[in-house]
Parts: structure tokens; sequence; C-alpha cells
């Protein structure tokens, strides 16, 4: 009804950020075992790939259990929400604010009276890419620690070696990666991070298109739709988006996990230390582009695709939750935003 429509209009770009960033937060809580099983896929450099008999993910989730318990499940969980409630924020907070702007300066062109038709396919993306952008460059940092939480202590000749007990706290990891790389390695995997931009862009863009089309067919005047076909037209774009940009989002978490690293250690037949001199000696951080030719090399076109099928279950699930329950979210976070004004005007 178009009452019920008021709220979300009403919502600010900080209302429409704390919706996102709410969903979110709830999307990956109930599937997030499944995210630590594909982050745990997706380190293992090509080598390793071998040793282990079954990728799948539902084994390896038993693996984890088997080895390390629920806790293992659960690995990282804070750092994790913490992640995806900052990016959330930040991309639904850059997103409504990009996309409120450029809908004005359109209908500000526009004669007195005339409707704005529906943004082009390429507008979305690019608005899409440009509040990635942004939200990628704030949060990176806790997508590090996060990543680094949940696959754990890297086999191989990465200093194992160490009889100290190690802090896997969220400040612990943080500490351990600015005393090896520096405070730059907060900001690992920047540059596949901002590339993969274009992944919530596409997501996005094909949700809003083929939402419209789908409200012209039903010939609804509203703007909302009900929450199993959000939930169906979610996964398809997140799917869509998926394969797209899988190869990047393989290699990203390479370069965080560090992985990578311990692979092309392993191929130049030396130990992985724990601090700057790797990197001094070397020059730099294997790149994403490095990575992607590595594995061409030894797996073909096939390897860049290696733990898709974890990816895309977890994306999926989590993004059609997410569009599911984002009009809900809205609605409570514009109770939040006047719970929060009534208690400030109070004050004064």
């Amino acid at each position: 009804m178009p009452a019920q429509s008021k709220p979300v209009q009403q919502l600010t770009p900080f209302g429409a950020a704390l919706a996102g960033a709410l969903g979110g937060c709830f999307s990956t809580a109930v599937v997030y075992p499944l995210d630590v099983a594909k982050t745990r896929i997706q380190a293992l450099p090509a080598d390793s790939k071998g040793k282990a008999k079954d990728l799948s993910l539902t084994s390896v989730i038993l693996r984890i259990y088997k080895l390390e318990g629920l806790r293992g499940l659960y690995r990282g969980f804070g750092a994790t929400m913490l992640n995806t409630f900052s990016m959330q924020y930040a991309y639904f907070f850059f997103y409504s604010l990009v996309r409120s702007n450029y809908i004005k300066r359109l209908t500000a062109k526009l004669p007195p009276g005339s409707k704005l038709p529906p943004l082009s396919t390429a507008a979305e993306l690019i608005l899409g890419a440009v509040a990635g952008g942004l939200a990628q460059i704030f949060t990176i940092p806790v997508s590090v620690i996060a990543t680094r939480q949940q696959v754990g202590r890297p086999d191989g000749p990465a200093g194992n070696g160490l009889d100290k007990e190690v802090d896997d706290s969220f400040l612990g990891v943080a500490r351990e990666i600015v005393d090896e790389e520096g405070v730059t390695g907060l900001w690992l995997g920047i540059k596949p991070g901002l590339v993969l931009t274009v992944n919530p862009a596409i997501t996005y863009g094909a949700f809003e298109r083929v939402k419209s089309l789908v409200l012209i067919a039903q010939g609804n005047a509203s703007t909302k739709m009900g929450p199993w076909l959000s939930f169906l037209i979610g996964a398809l774009s997140k799917t869509l988006a998926t394969v797209v940009t899988y190869p990047y989002i393989m290699a990203k978490v390479r370069i965080q996990a560090r992985s990578a690293d311990v692979e092309d250690a392993a191929e130049r037949h030396e130990e992985l230390p724990h601090t700057h001199e790797y990197h001094h000696r070397h020059g730099q951080h294997v790149g994403a582009l490095d990575i992607l030719a590595r594995v061409w090399k030894k797996e073909g076109f096939t390897g860049w695709y290696q733990g898709m099928e974890a990816q895309i279950t977890k994306a999926v699930l989590s993004q059609a939750l997410l569009f599911m329950s984002k009009e809900q979210f809205e609605h409570w976070a514009l109770a939040i935003m006047i719970l929060f004004a009534r208690l400030s005007a109070r004050q004064h």
C-alpha cells in the first residue's frame, strides 16, 4: 500500500546505510559457517590442493567441525560482523548519497512536471562502482583481519615452528599484520578490492533492472515486491555478479590470507619470515595478476574457479536474504532514527 512505502522514502542516506548494514549483518550471520569454509577453500595455494581429497563445501565444513569444533566454524565472527557492518554501511551510504545526488541533477534538467525515467543499467553500474570503491578504501583493514582469522595459521614454511603462544584476537591479528607488513599491510588486496567494486554494481544494477521489468509486467504502480520474489531476483543477480568476478575474488583472498606469499616462498625454496624482510628482499607482494597467471599455468581455466560453488552458495544465500529483509530493516532503521531524534530533543 502507498502508506507503507512512505517510511522508506523518508529515509536519509544515513538511514538507508543503517538499514543496509543491519540487513547485511543478519544475512552474513545466518550463513557464517559457509563463509569460513569458502574462505579456507579459496586461500589454499595450488600446490596444497592435491593434499585435500575433497574441497566440496560440505566436506570442508565437516572437516573444520571435526578438527576445531563449533568454534572453528565461527572463527573470526566478531571481525567479520564488524567488517560486514562497516562495509555495508559505507556502501549503502555512498550508494544512496551518490544516487540521490545524481537523480537530483537529472531531475533539475527535466521540464516542470516531467517524470524521470528509470536509470539505465550503465548508470546503475557506474554509481554502484563509485560507492563500492569509496567503501573499500575505508573498510578493507577490517576485511584483512577477518580473512586472517578465518583462515588461521598458514601451512608450510610461514613460521609455524614458533613456540610462543599466538594472539588470534582482533587486535592481536592487527598487531601481527602491522609487524609483518607495516601499516600498509592492513590494506592488502586493495587493488583487486577496487576491481571487485563491479561485483555489487552488477548485483544491484541487475536487481534494479529486473525489478523494474517485473513491476511493469505485473502492472504494479508501487515500488515493492513480495519477499520471495525479491529473494529469487536477488539470488539471480548475485550469481551473475559472482561468476563474472570470481577469479579476482579468489586472488584477493589469497593476498589477504598471505597464502600467495607462502606459495611464492615455497617456489623459491626459502622460508617466509614474520617480518618485512621477505618483501624487502623480493620487492613487493604477489599481485592478483601474478596469482591468476600462476593458477592458469598450473591448473588452466578451471583453476580460476576453484571453490566457486562455495562462493556462490554463500554469496547468493546472503545476498538474497539481504534483499528479502532489506525493506523490514529500513522500517527498523527509521524507528531507530526517530527514537534517537526524540531522545536528543528531550536533552535539549
